[in-house]
């Protein structure tokens, strides 16, 4: 691996301290309500998971960028493998690497697991034998998003964020353009489903 890659996956590492030693939590998908409109977070898909300190921690999904991993460091001839762009996975260290690892076992050293065969995964030398050995099995963001404890909760309750159970196929999804759009439209027909529910257990009495 180039030092330059080096030294963006190890900016990662000290943005997120002690995330190494996270137990086991399942991730899960926020989508941005229409009127979120912070430009960082209108009409986007995340997936996320509770961190150590309290707070969460998570990615963008729907944001790829038009830049291949190849051509952000040519020198580094693994990454010419990798098909998919990078993404730009939120506004927090915008200049380090994370990775979002699909295994059933895990990655390497400093490799949290978000969910069942989902790792999120920031240490270099992890990053390098993923893109050595896998590179394809994964997905690379620049930047990511932080909550300080109870930000996201506070979030949520005030309608920011819809919540949903991640799965791995829309993590990986390789068409994001219409994600958020198709969320939304979901997350409406479940919300008017559980309206209608009460209306039909009282006519059943």
């Amino acid at each position: 691996m180039t030092t330059a890659l080096r030294w963006l996956v190890a900016l990662a590492a000290c943005f997120l301290p002690g995330l190494a030693q996270a137990q086991q939590e399942d991730a899960v998908i926020l989508v941005a309500h229409p009127a979120f409109r912070d430009l960082e977070y209108r009409q986007t898909v995340l997936v996320a998971a509770p961190a150590p300190n309290g707070g969460h921690v998570g990615v963008i999904l729907n944001r790829p960028t038009r830049r291949s991993l190849g051509s952000l460091f040519p020198e580094h001839e693994p990454s010419k493998k990798v098909i998919d762009p990078v993404y730009y996975g939120g506004p927090f260290s915008r200049g380090a690497l994370v990775a979002l690892v699909r295994t059933d076992t895990a990655p390497g050293a400093g490799s949290v697991l978000l969910m069942k065969n989902l790792y999120l995964a920031f240490r270099a030398n992890t990053i390098d034998h993923v893109i050595e050995t896998t590179p394809n099995e994964a997905r690379y963001f620049v930047g990511y998003v932080g909550w300080r404890p109870g930000e996201l909760k506070s979030e949520i309750d005030r309608g920011l964020w819809a919540v949903q159970g991640a799965e791995l196929d829309m993590v990986f999804r390789k068409d994001t353009e219409n994600l958020w759009e198709e969320l939304q439209q979901a997350a409406k027909r479940i919300r008017a489903e559980a309206a209608a529910a009460p209306r039909v257990a009282a006519i059943g009495r």
